[in-house]
């Protein structure tokens, strides 16, 4: 037995290490539905507390038709308020690193939008633009998308060393070019890391800014709706697809950090 080999006596090789990745999220979802099941099934507990699985799956099914028509509605919102909010805050970011007055005059106006509370200002953005308007439930997620990927994209903006700011302009490098080849690549990471936290909290905003009037339809509205008629198992249902719908905006975007970090330079040495 070599030395290395005792030195790591634990150590799992890379396709173990990939099962267990995918299997320990599994079996943890499986425990905790058994435990669900149990505690309502065997303990006893009342379907307004908590509605079964077993429930809540066939409520999903008997259902299914309104809740992917719900979710398309509540995923366009949060995807054009993700999209909108991403060019705004990159376009700030990059503004903001370029001229000292446009950051400190940015500073508080970011500062203030990442905490103003969605559900104080649903109400008035859906009063604003009308009951039969989605713009307001889209300007809710794209200011929730905007701040994270601002904070982000100037943090990126302002990794460039100035060893590497002075050799671009012994190169005559002009503004333009410094911005092509040196400080956008350095920001790419930062700027996909700040839409990936940004995909999440598009679809919860957009599912909040829903409970507060608007057009019907949403998964928000529906969850309220089915809440409010004592249809729990029902609203679970639709939280099952909004959790869905998250979980299919955080993997997309995950995947894309990782596809563009991939195909970026030195990416083949990741």
């Amino acid at each position: 037995m070599s030395a290395a080999t005792v030195g790591r006596p634990g150590r799992m090789s890379p396709r173990t290490e990939a099962t267990l990745r995918v299997v320990a999220p599994i079996a943890v979802g499986l425990l905790v539905l058994g435990a669900w099941q149990f505690l309502v099934t065997v303990v006893g507990v009342s379907d307004y507390l908590l509605p079964s699985p077993a429930s809540i799956v066939e409520e999903f099914v008997a259902f299914f038709p309104s809740t992917v028509s719900a979710t398309l509605i509540t995923g366009t919102n949060a995807l054009i308020g993700l999209v909108v909010g991403t060019l705004l805050g990159i376009a700030l970011a990059a503004v903001a690193a370029r001229w000292k007055v446009a950051d400190r005059m940015s500073a508080p106006v970011v500062a203030a939008l990442a905490v103003v509370p969605i559900v104080a200002l649903a109400p008035v953005l859906n009063s604003m633009f009308g009951a039969d308007s989605q713009f307001g439930r889209q300007a809710i997620a794209a200011l929730a998308s905007f701040v994270p990927v601002f904070i982000n994209t100037l943090r990126g903006f302002r990794q460039t060393t100035p060893v590497h700011r002075d050799l671009m302009k012994a190169y005559a490098a002009s503004p333009q070019q410094v911005l092509r080849t040196l400080t956008l690549p350095t920001a790419v990471p930062f700027v996909l890391t700040g839409i990936r936290i940004a995909s999440s909290l598009a679809v919860i905003s957009a599912l909040v800014a829903e409970y507060f009037g608007g057009p019907r339809g949403g998964l928000g509205s529906l969850i309220s709706t089915s809440a409010a008629s004592s249809a729990y198992a029902r609203a679970w249902a639709y939280v099952l697809a909004s959790i869905v719908l998250g979980l299919v905006f955080y993997l997309a975007t995950l995947a894309l950090e990782r596809l563009v970090l991939r195909r970026g330079p030195g990416g083949g040495a990741r």
